[in-house]
């Protein structure tokens, strides 16, 4: 099998990674590009010994650590998203951020991270803390929840309210989700797929940002109808059956970019 061959499923989590990572799709996806021109430029160069997906978000740390968000302007996201991520990330480091997305987000462990960012083990940990406390401290929102299982939605608004977030709501069709959502206009929106009346939250998340920015992370058991690389994906997103620290560093990571809860 070929190096490509073998890299292929990882890219659309490497995408996912890294928009969460930086805030923004068209920004992420450069970091993207740009690690997979380095490895056709030089496959001899890519991480010998090591699970070809270790290998190749190596080779995106590679990037990443090299590059700074104003080195690139012609990628920057929405009018003051730049700005918004510059406030926060005075007040955090981007080492934190990524261990925390790469344990909690996409599931590597301590020791895999450790090789990523080539620290130690004890020094990613410390990272992984040092992130949710200082993310938390930074965000507090209204959020509201569209899902139509019952335990799914009381286990997703446990998360929430632990994180110190207000739920105003939780809705199981997409009429309830949008009737919601303009009620009381909530500073994050966590959405499933498929709704209760086989409505979808795809398109009541459409019907949301139609009337007003917000940041949304979808959790959802279908994740390949979201990342099929033919339209805008989201940003966030997670699939079911997902891990509690998954949900708390996507919340903490998408409110983190929100120009609502930006610091002054």
């Amino acid at each position: 099998m070929s190096l490509g061959q073998q890299l292929h499923p990882h890219l659309p989590f490497l995408r996912r990674y890294a928009r969460a990572l930086t805030g923004d799709q068209i920004h992420g996806d450069a970091y993207v590009r740009a690690t997979l021109e380095a490895i056709v430029a030089a496959p001899e160069e890519f991480p010998a010994g090591v699970d070809p997906r270790l290998g190749l978000y190596k080779i995106f740390h590679a990037i990443w650590s090299s590059s700074h968000l104003d080195d690139v302007p012609a990628v920057i996201g929405p009018d003051g998203q730049e700005a918004i991520a510059q406030a926060r990330l005075g007040r955090l480091t981007p080492l934190p951020r990524q261990a925390l997305l790469l344990t909690a987000l996409e599931g590597f462990t301590i020791e895999d991270v450790a090789y990523l960012i080539s620290m130690d083990a004890d020094e990613v940990e410390a990272l992984v803390e040092e992130a949710l406390s200082a993310i938390e401290s930074q965000t507090r929102a209204k959020v509201l929840i569209i899902e139509d299982e019952p335990i799914i939605a009381m286990d997703i608004e446990t998360i929430v309210r632990d994180l110190g977030h207000e739920v105003t709501a939780i809705a199981v069709t997409r009429e309830d989700a949008v009737r919601e959502a303009m009620a009381q206009r909530p500073g994050l929106v966590l959405a499933d797929i498929q709704l209760a009346d086989d409505s979808s939250g795809i398109d009541a998340v459409k019907d949301i940002l139609g009337e007003f920015s917000v940041p949304v992370i979808f959790i959802t058991a279908f994740p390949e109808r979201l990342l099929t690389g033919e339209r805008p994906e989201p940003t966030f997103l997670i699939t079911k059956p997902f891990q509690r620290s998954t949900v708390k560093a996507a919340i903490s990571q998408a409110l983190f970019f929100d120009e609502a809860t930006a610091p002054a």
